[in-house]
């Protein structure tokens, strides 16, 4: 199920960059970041939905060793970071570092928390 997971997450991680980039022209890091985040929510999800309810084990391996966890990019994250500070972007470098970190703890938060209130 990890395998199924990583083959679905891996992929839609590679087009959900290309697409975001494709639509902005800044240098921020656009696609890494909602993969990041969509990766969290999932995770966060799957957390909470555990918490109060028997998630099948095949899911759980699915959907979070497998989807999510290829699905984000923390060598990606910190290569495009580190990339930016390189270039002179530091604003865009400390944004990705903070809105990364703040906005992906927060996501996972909520989205356990969802799962917690519709499943509970």
């Amino acid at each position: 199920m990890v395998i199924l997971g990583a083959a679905a997450g891996a992929p839609l991680r590679y087009l959900t960059d290309r697409f975001l980039q494709a639509r902005h022209a800044t240098g921020f890091p656009w696609g890494t970041l909602a993969a990041n985040l969509t990766a969290c929510a999932g995770l966060g999800f799957l957390t909470g939905a555990a918490a109060v309810v028997a998630v099948p084990a095949a899911l759980q391996q699915f959907a979070g060793p497998g989807l999510c966890a290829t699905l984000s990019t923390y060598s990606t994250f910190s290569y495009e970071t580190l990339a930016l500070a390189r270039t002179g972007s530091t604003g865009f470098a400390l944004a990705n570092a903070a809105v990364s970190v703040v906005a992906g703890l927060g996501t996972a938060s909520l989205a356990a928390a969802l799962a917690q209130a519709l499943l509970g």
